[in-house]
């Protein structure tokens, strides 16, 4: 007899040296389906089955001479009409929402790094002020926009007087519309910028003007790679509710050259007779179209965290 079989011999049976044996635990897959459960019903409910009764209806047909009434076919050809008819539209919607996302950024990203590194005792109130939109209606703050863009407001009568206002009005124009989309999304901007910022340890970013980094090549380097997932983050918080908007541009903007695709999808669906299948394959295009742009931008920009 070996001398490892004459020592698993002379082995307690509770394990080797009379320690007890410890049993590995036991995963517990049912109870963490059961957690996930009330989430998944509510996507399921209020997410997929609207989802797909809204592509449904994108393929419906309107019946001949009955305006307002269509039938369940395979029509193909809303999609087509949606692209063809209204391109102009889509391309305001990108345009302005990218824009817009642009615009935030800027303005964001400063005031964002303040509150992190430079408040002390006033990031409480900053944060407050940014967050403070948030307890008003959304159309309301944008009517107010409405006022302080007005032909005889203060920002329309400085620019007047300093000849920087092309057109002498900036309501029902589409910086009207940006400046409006701006101000209404900039928060989602700003708070996950500030989350990243404010949770980098400050010792990192100072050993980049410890190497001999200047201000600039610090924040290259150092700062705004370590702010990326917030940059991320807010810049899809961002585009994707003002690209799909209507309100700024039906209350800031023009008739017809300031009009974006949310705008047409609320007019079919509300002011159309039968215009559902439209409105509802002009909503899937758009949702296909932010979806490529979004994955695009992740794949070049995203970070691990992210990804």
């Amino acid at each position: 007899m070996s001398v490892a079989q004459g020592i698993g011999a002379a082995a307690p049976a509770g394990g080797v040296g009379g320690e007890p044996h410890l049993e590995q635990p036991q995963r517990r897959g049912g109870m963490t389906w059961l957690l996930l459960l009330p989430g998944v019903l509510w996507l399921i409910v209020f997410f997929v089955v609207p989802l797909v009764q809204l592509f449904t209806v994108s393929l419906q047909s309107d019946f001949p001479g009955y305006p307002g009434y269509y039938y369940r076919d395979l029509n193909v050809g809303n999609y087509v009409d949606a692209i063809t008819g209204f391109a102009g539209h889509f391309g305001r919607s990108l345009l302005f929402g990218g824009l817009a996302t642009f615009f935030a950024f800027v303005l964001a990203y400063p005031l964002a790094y303040a509150m992190a590194f430079k408040a002390g005792k006033w990031r409480a109130v900053m944060l407050i002020c940014v967050i403070a939109p948030f307890f008003t209606s959304f159309i309301l703050r944008t009517i107010a926009w409405r006022q302080i863009l007005a032909d005889d407001g203060p920002v329309a009568s400085v620019l007047r007087t300093i000849h920087l206002l092309p057109g002498d009005r900036i309501t029902e124009t589409w910086i009207a519309v940006v400046a409006g989309l701006t101000y209404n999304f900039l928060p989602f901007m700003v708070l996950p910028i500030y989350a990243s910022l404010e949770r980098a340890d400050p010792k990192v970013i100072e050993a980049g003007g410890d190497l001999y980094g200047n201000g600039f090549t610090t924040f290259r380097k150092v700062t705004l790679p370590i702010s990326m997932p917030g940059v991320l983050a807010g810049t899809l918080l961002t585009f994707i509710p003002a690209a799909g908007d209507y309100v700024n541009a039906e209350l800031l903007g023009s008739d017809r050259s300031t009009k974006m695709v949310g705008n047409v999808i609320e007019s079919q669906f509300f002011r159309v007779p039968g215009g559902y299948p439209t409105a509802a394959a002009l909503s899937f295009t758009l949702m296909a179209m932010i979806l490529a742009l979004v994955f695009v931008y992740v794949r070049r920009f995203g970070t691990e965290e992210l990804v």
